[in-house]
């Protein structure tokens, strides 16, 4: 029989979290937002439960924890303040990165300072806002001058970008090779001729997101990551694990929007009865709930495969479709739990004396968080077709335009 349910550790590191966002991530989510970042001592709080190293890997240093574990994580944080993943995480995507892209060398020299120093953060630079249309590759270019690299460019909508104390940008390398002529670097924090500026967007305002400009940006070669043969599989691999902990963050707001919801319906009369009682309104909540459970299903599925991939159980093939089948599922489902939640409050719905709004709001920003409905929909046919998997199906484009990690 298939079980999902979360072992000892697994249970008491959930309850932890769940408590934390129900205390408070959940109560100042109004204040995070005009913060646009958590308080210090939410900030500290988060350190002090070891939330900031959980996506570092056991070599180095980091807990370790298997795929599975780190969904249920996000998922309650997100239940708290969607925003939450995304600004407590410490190295978050950074790590994840990483750690899928490096070997273990370089992952344990780049990840242990985040270990050492766990009030660090880190960031994935990765959109940008026009995409180059006349070839394939991206605007932003990286030379070689003598033994370095000069990066010159604008990455757009970077998570946490102006705390990152070390950032993870992507830059074309070779015009020739197009897409596959990108490469990663790793850009420390105060490194000559970077800088950042922060934007407003419609929601997750606590993720604090930015521009990253990059106006000759001098790099040693250490700094360059893309020297594995296999380069365009692992960085398919992080960003379908990347968008699956964004699909476990959709299923969190779910969550909320709707038990918000449940709550406002029984005690909203309308005709002398509390309007939870129509039977619209009664199967609108139970199908919100039903898509919960089945994103919460699809999710949990997924990153027990990507264990079982670790352990030689299973092939990335399932992995990866049954990824791209949660994270549009969730997506979508996220989506019509914020849309429907703020039609069920009625008038009250738009007004900021409620939270559905902002679970609206936050649920369609992650709609475009890693991968969209678009891209895993592209990924999974190729799967189910038994064509070869293409990273490019990734990079931003007219059609279908992921903004950031």
């Amino acid at each position: 029989m298939i079980d999902f349910a979360p072992n000892e550790d697994q249970q008491a590191l959930q309850d932890a979290v769940r408590q934390f966002a129900k205390t408070v991530l959940a109560p100042r989510a109004r204040e995070t937002e005009k913060l646009r970042g958590f308080a210090p001592d939410v900030q500290a709080t988060a350190v002090e439960m070891g939330l900031s190293i959980a996506s570092i890997p056991e070599s180095a240093g980091g807990p370790g924890f298997p795929f599975v574990t780190r969904v249920l994580l996000e998922e309650e944080l997100a239940a708290g303040d969607p925003a939450a993943a995304y600004a407590l995480a410490g190295p978050g995507a950074f790590a994840l990165a990483i750690t899928e892209i490096c070997d273990e060398a370089r992952c344990k020299h780049f990840l242990t300072p985040f270990v050492e120093h766990p009030d660090r953060f880190g960031a994935v630079a990765w959109g940008e806002a026009k995409p180059v249309a006349e070839r394939g590759g991206f605007g932003t270019s990286a030379k070689w001058i003598g033994n370095s690299f000069t990066l010159d460019g604008t990455k757009s909508y970077v998570v946490g970008a102006s705390r990152a104390d070390t950032l993870l940008v992507f830059a074309q390398v070779d015009d020739a090779a197009e897409w596959n002529g990108v490469g990663a670097f790793v850009v420390p924090k105060g490194t000559h001729g970077l800088s950042i500026e922060r934007v407003t967007t419609l929601g997750l305002d606590g993720a604090d997101i930015a521009s990253v400009r990059l106006e000759h940006v001098r790099l040693p070669r250490a700094s360059y990551l893309n020297e594995a043969k296999d380069w365009s599989h692992r960085l398919l691999r992080f960003f379908v694990k990347n968008a699956l902990l964004v699909a476990a963050r959709c299923t969190g707001l779910q969550r909320a929007a709707i038990e918000v919801t449940r709550d406002y319906v029984q005690t909203r009369t309308a005709f002398g009865k509390p309007i939870g009682h129509f039977q619209a309104v009664a199967f609108n909540i139970s199908d919100r709930f039903i898509d919960l459970e089945a994103s919460r299903a699809m999710v949990h599925r997924a990153a027990f495969l990507w264990d079982a991939v670790a352990a030689d159980q299973a092939t990335e093939n399932e992995a990866f479709l049954a990824s791209c089948r949660a994270i549009g599922f969730a997506q979508e489902a996220a989506m019509r739990a914020g849309n429907d939640a703020v039609q069920l409050h009625g008038g009250a719905g738009f007004m900021r004396d409620y939270p559905v709004e902002k679970y609206m709001r936050d649920a369609k920003q992650l709609q475009v968080c890693g991968m969209t409905t678009t891209q895993t929909d592209q990924l999974a046919s190729r799967i189910e077709l038994g064509l070869p998997l293409e990273w490019s199906l990734l990079i931003p484009s007219a059609e279908s335009q992921n903004v950031f990690v």
